[in-house]
């Protein structure tokens, strides 16, 4: 029984280590500050869809 018990602590700690260097593995100061900006590479945000349809020809 204490051997399961070692195993799936194990098998936890594996999963953490893989889950934290898969996330932080390309970055050399951690997570980027400032979050999630969504901008276009213009800088300037996306347009906004249009209202309705444009007429059928």
């Amino acid at each position: 029984m204490l051997l399961l018990l070692v195993e799936a602590l194990l098998a936890l700690v594996l999963l953490i280590f893989i889950v934290w260097w898969t996330m932080f593995s390309g970055r050399k100061q951690g997570e980027v500050p400032g979050g999630d900006t969504r901008e276009t590479p213009s800088g300037s945000a996306p347009p906004a869809p249009p209202d309705h349809e444009p007429p059928r020809t």
